[in-house]
């Protein structure tokens, strides 16, 4: 036994009763006072000082170096899970929890040294008084973890590991108060055997640390003679290419360097957990050999709280520092210390409550001073919670936690090595000896296999930065765009690539047809509004004697019916194909046909203007304004919009225009208006005249209500005005062929505004009543 040990063994089991303690160890740590104390131990130094023993007087304190500032942020983790315990009310109400941490240096002489401190009892320095502990968090390399496990298993105090992960540790019968809140080895074996049968490998090389945590691994991956000798076999007759290395960071280290300088590549590399996210091994002069390695690590965590912990620590008071200690983004090993620490909280709970955290207690079962390890070490096995990232934390009836890794593969870009997250393994929570295994492969390459598949139909290839060549994504072509062998093509303005990018095809032609809903509206619309027309010009003609059909200026009348009968059919040139032809012909004929309207409806209302005027004495303006006078008023107004049409048919005439901004597969063929001032002239021009007819209307609007057509006439106005006035923005915010379709409701609004308001009322006395169709009743007043 080293004598080390063999000291510290008869230095404490000098404390047994009837004995009397004859020195202590000078370990360095942290101490809080607390009603329990948990301890625990971290190689906050990563190597110790050798000291000679003599047994001739008493060995120096331990001396250690190789500051580890990862190691520290674990025991700030624990310091942070604690106080944040104490914090919440619903864990150990009232009960206060302290630590004693202790630096181990990374050394099974030293870890033994710390766990017998921990719990050898009373003890005091310096005025302090340390009691002993009722849980350790210990250790990080299973060497130490299996030398704190083997001292103080006998004595029932549970040891909660945070990254031991030595199989052997597993073994209840030689370590039965351990505990760990990292998997096993044996679970991280079974991942590695699925990701080599994943592969298709036949053979691998495999490189083990000389300690328990490697040659237990090993073990646990090679599962029986027989097969060991098929792979030795496949070894003698093939040149091995992957390379299974299950050693610790620094066992692996001096190795690694000698690969580097000797410039050994081409080898596949698979790592365990210890080293493969290790920032010392994971460098750019490490990748030139290393390059693509691939692992599995535990999942990474990130607790926001702890930044402004750790922040908080002196000399480190700055919240900006961008050092890698404060990244508090992607901790592994950090939360498996705050899971470690939660777990000792929860079982503290059911011993001093008799109850899980959550269920109501009446109070402590149990006074603080009485507990024992043992009964932390019972309530450990029986812990079963979800801790606050949504994680279930407990222990199998071997201390382990349920498998979960990811798989990490080595990848260079802008000069640094990162760890790049390629899937995960994981036990299913309702069967622990199921797993499932995720793992996407498209940007990583490996031996006997390409980086990356043949891009399928329809994919381009995009080169990764910082792979190989052989490495590339296959991304899909953009909509619009076709693959050929090694790039997306966009195809010709008036087509559109297939489903499967592999071809360009004709896009749509897109216009308002007669078959479609809208179109087939648009028609019954249309004929049923002049239908309307030729029926009420037929009811006139028939009727052109009786007094209604006189008053209302026959003539007239029957020339606004004509012209509403084309307005009501000019939509339908909207419904069809665009051509040069219809494009002219639909908003020509739109606009003269609408003139021809107004101007008639302000003949009317001249007329019934002047006839009231014609009943005052002395009155000649009146008797003068004859049919004729009508028809030149008719006349002269429309050829104003005449001569704006023919300019605009001369200048720059409405012409057919696929547009292909509306739709991305689809061409709207549509009449382009050509000149929009043209277009606008027209439509401005006929609102003048509506509004004019509208002043005139409505200052005749208070005639006899037998002789007056005003108030229908400025109904009607009011209408036709309120339908293009809203026609305009949506018109010009309407998408595609809705914009034809709003020009011919439009159309069709007006004209049916006019149509009711000015001939309804009249066919309704012809046909309806009769008996006011008389001279009496209409010249009553």
């Amino acid at each position: 036994m080293n004598r080390s040990v063999l000291f510290s063994l008869v230095l404490y089991l000098s404390v047994a009763p009837g004995c009397k303690r004859i020195g202590k160890f000078d370990v360095p740590g942290w101490f809080k006072q607390g009603d329990i104390v948990i301890g625990g131990i971290f190689p906050v130094y990563n190597r110790e000082v050798v000291s000679i023993f003599n047994y001739e007087k008493k060995p120096t304190s331990v001396n250690c170096d190789r500051f580890d500032l990862r190691a520290f942020r674990w025991t700030q983790m624990m310091i942070f899970a604690i106080e944040e315990i104490n914090k919440d009310p619903t864990i150990l109400l009232n009960v206060t929890l302290g630590y004693r941490i202790l630096d181990s240096c990374s050394s099974p002489t030293n870890t033994l040294r710390a766990a017998l401190t921990l719990v050898g009892g009373q003890e005091e320095n310096n005025s302090t008084c340390f009691p002993a502990v009722s849980a350790i968090v210990a250790e990080a390399e299973s060497s130490q973890s299996i030398a704190v496990a083997s001292t103080v298993g006998p004595f029932q105090v549970p040891i909660v590991s945070y990254f031991s992960t030595c199989a052997c540790l597993s073994d209840r019968t030689k370590y039965p108060t351990f505990f760990r809140t990292v998997p096993s080895d044996y679970y991280q074996a079974k991942a590695l055997a699925a990701l080599v049968k994943r592969f298709g490998w036949k053979w691998i090389g495999a490189l083990q640390a000389d300690n328990d945590y490697g040659r237990n691994g090993i073990q646990a991956f090679t599962y029986s003679v027989d097969k060991t000798l098929r792979v030795l076999e496949m070894i003698k007759k093939s040149t091995v290419k992957v390379i299974l290395a299950f050693t610790a960071e620094g066992d692996f280290y001096p190795l690694m360097k000698e690969v580097v300088k000797q410039n050994i590549t081409g080898i596949q590399w698979i790592a365990s957990e210890a080293w493969i996210t290790s920032s010392r091994l994971s460098t750019p002069e490490m990748f030139q050999a290393f390059g693509g390695a691939l692992g599995f690590v535990m999942p990474k965590m990130a607790v926001p709280n702890l930044k402004p912990f750790l922040t908080s620590i002196s000399p480190h008071a700055d919240s900006d520092s961008q050092d890698p200690f404060f990244d508090v983004t992607e901790l592994r090993v950090s939360y498996n210390v705050y899971n470690a620490i939660y777990a000792i909280a929860h079982a503290l709970h059911r011993v001093v409550f008799c109850k899980s955290v959550g269920e109501k207690a009446e109070g402590p079962c149990m006074n603080v001073s009485q507990i024992e390890p043992k009964q932390v070490t019972a309530q450990l096995q029986r812990v079963h919670f979800v801790n606050t990232f949504g994680d279930s934390i407990f222990f199998d009836e071997n201390g382990d936690p349920p498998a979960s890794y990811e798989v990490i593969n080595w990848q260079l870009r802008d000069g640094e090595v990162h760890h790049v997250s390629l899937g995960h393994f994981a036990s299913i929570i309702e069967r622990l000896t199921h797993f499932v295994f995720v793992l996407n492969l498209c940007n990583i390459c490996i031996p006997t296999s390409v980086c990356s598949e043949v891009c399928p139909v329809g994919t381009r290839k995009a080169q990764i930065k910082g792979k190989p060549i052989c490495c590339f994504e296959c991304i899909p072509c953009a909509e619009g765009s076709i693959a050929n062998m090694t790039d997306c093509v966009p195809c010709p303005v008036k087509f559109w690539s297939s489903d499967k990018k592999d071809e360009c095809i004709p896009k749509t032609v897109e216009y308002l047809t007669y078959n479609e809903p809208m179109g087939i509206v648009i028609t019954v619309l249309s004929l049923l509004g002049a239908s309307l027309c030729l029926i009420t010009m037929v009811i006139f003609i028939k009727n052109n004697q009786t007094p209604v059909i006189k008053a209302s200026n026959a003539q007239l009348s029957c020339f606004l019916l004509l012209s509403l009968v084309l307005c009501f059919l000019s939509p339908l040139t909207f419904i069809v194909t665009p051509t040069v032809w219809t494009c002219m012909l639909r908003h020509t004929a739109f606009g003269l046909t609408f003139a021809v309207c107004i101007s008639c409806v302000l003949g009317k209302t001249i007329v019934v203007v002047l006839a009231f005027k014609a009943t005052t004495p002395g009155s000649k303006v009146a008797r003068q304004f004859g049919p004729k006078q009508q028809r030149i008023i008719v006349c002269a107004c429309t050829f104003i919009q005449v001569v704006i049409i023919i300019l605009w048919l001369t200048l720059n005439p409405p012409y057919p225009d696929m547009v292909f901004q509306h739709s991305t597969k689809k061409i709207l063929l549509e009449c382009n208006t050509g000149s929009e001032a043209a277009f606008y002239a027209v439509l401005s021009y006929i609102g003048f005249l509506a509004v004019i007819c509208l002043v005139l209307a409505f200052i005749a609007r208070k005639l006899p209500d037998n002789f007056n057509e005003a108030k229908f006439i400025t109904f009607s106005l009011l209408i036709f005005c309120a339908v293009w006035i809203s026609f305009i923005p949506a018109y010009v915010s309407s998408p595609g062929k809705f914009t034809t379709a709003v020009e011919t409701f439009a159309i069709l609004s007006s004209a049916f505004g006019l149509f009711i308001c000015i001939f309804a009322p009249k066919c309704y006395i012809i046909l309806i009543k009769p008996e006011r169709n008389t001279k009496r009743l209409v010249a009553k007043h």
